[in-house]
């Protein structure tokens, strides 16, 4: 039986446009908030007001992240920036300030993306450099079927038109477009093989790409090629597995902080779960299970950084909660009038992030502001932006016992 709905215990009303993506920092301090008209919020998870306020793009917010002491916002303005994080300083987080009072964050670089998908980047950070570099993916800048991957901070194209260039012109869409079969990319994830990322050695660990499309099927490839010789043409990758399982466009995807775990959501009934340690898919063992729910109409999904439970937001503005083993229904969060676009999990303090190579950073040093039982508390949130503007703060239970 389904738990009893909660009610928020926070709201933010910040934006004054639709909210269109969200995130949180590792370290549960920050919440990242990004609207339609290219508006970008700042939030404190103590004082919960605004610490930074700007417009990072022209258009629609794709996608937000935390990297370091830098932020990463992607547009539907094809721009992705890179922005240098703002010192918070505790007469900001505790003070009356107003979004008109803050200032504007510095841009470290830009690059020109191809934002016609509406799919945002995937960003896996590496340790072991000397300075803060990462490898990123995005839609390819020419068809938005493949995908590219870029060298960050250097802007270097590593690997070009992953996918499959033999048959990107085989069909026409209705809008004109040319495109392989599969349509264009709706979401994706870069990461480290679950298998080779415990080693130390960088050579021999795995890349992988997890690949969501416009026909609904999920498509995991590797890379084969050596990890510092650059491809084209999608040549050094091939193909682990691929699943169908939903009949309309997958509209969002998401990935366990382990990266065993991927679920996928679309405009139909279905929720699409797919086992990434699997090597070879089969009709015996397929790598994809789809799980049918009684709710069609879903935008958003994010996974709790323990891999059991996920949030599912629906165009009717409800948020879904489910086991993601069994996607048995353990509640529903009911606040929002209007579609919820995009969900997040803050991160458990005692949990690191295993999938790929994400640097710490230490927790506030201002011990004297909060508690550890306040620091377990934020990491039980669940963030939920919608289109009617507002931002909403959920405590969650442990689901200790009804996850399973």
């Amino acid at each position: 039986m389904a738990l009893p709905a909660p009610s928020p215990i926070h709201l933010l009303r910040s934006h004054s446009s639709a909210v269109s993506t969200l995130s949180i920092s590792t370290d549960n301090e920050r919440i990242y908030s990004g609207d339609t008209v290219g508006q970008v919020i700042v939030t404190s998870t103590r004082s919960l007001r605004p610490l930074v306020s700007w417009k990072a793009h022209t258009d629609s917010l794709l996608g937000i992240e935390e990297w370091g002491s830098q932020i990463i916002t992607h547009g539907r303005d094809n721009k992705l920036h890179v922005w240098a994080r703002p010192e918070e300083s505790a007469s900001i987080r505790q003070g009356p300030a107003t979004l008109s009072d803050l200032s504007t964050p510095t841009t470290c670089y830009s690059m020109d993306v191809n934002a016609l998908n509406y799919c945002r980047f995937s960003l896996l950070a590496l340790a072991g450099a000397s300075a803060q570099e990462g490898l990123l993916a995005v839609p390819n800048l020419v068809e938005s079927a493949l995908a590219d991957i870029w060298s960050l901070p250097s802007c270097q194209r590593l690997h070009a038109a992953i996918g499959d260039p033999l048959d990107t012109s085989v069909t026409a869409f209705s809008d004109g477009r040319s495109g392989s079969k599969s349509g264009i990319i709706m979401s994706m994830r870069l990461f480290y093989s679950a298998l080779s990322a415990p080693s130390s050695s960088m050579s021999a660990r795995e890349l992988r790409l997890l690949c969501a499309y416009e026909d609904g099927s999920v498509v995991l490839r590797k890379r084969t090629a050596h990890e510092t010789k650059q491809t084209v043409e999608g040549r050094g990758w091939e193909v682990v597995w691929k699943s169908k399982l939903h009949v309309e466009s997958v509209m969002a995807m998401a990935v366990s902080s382990d990266c065993t775990l991927a679920l996928t959501v679309s405009a139909d009934h279905l929720v699409g779960r797919y086992d990434l340690l699997t090597q070879e898919a089969s009709e015996s063992t397929p790598a994809g299970t789809a799980f049918k729910t009684k709710h069609p109409g879903n935008g958003a999904v994010a996974i709790r950084s323990d891999g059991r439970v996920c949030a599912i937001g629906g165009w009717d503005g409800k948020v879904r909660l489910y086991s993601t083993k069994t996607l048995k229904l353990l509640g529903t969060l009911v606040h929002h009038k209007q579609g919820c676009q995009t969900v997040t999990f803050a991160s458990h303090i005692d949990r690191v992030p295993l999938c790929g190579d994400l640097k710490e950073d230490d927790y506030s040093s201002d011990e004297d502001e909060i508690t550890v039982e306040e620091k377990h508390a934020r990491g039980r949130w669940l963030i939920a932006g919608s289109t009617d503007a507002k931002v909403s703060i959920w405590a969650l239970m442990d689901f200790e016992k009804t996850s399973t």
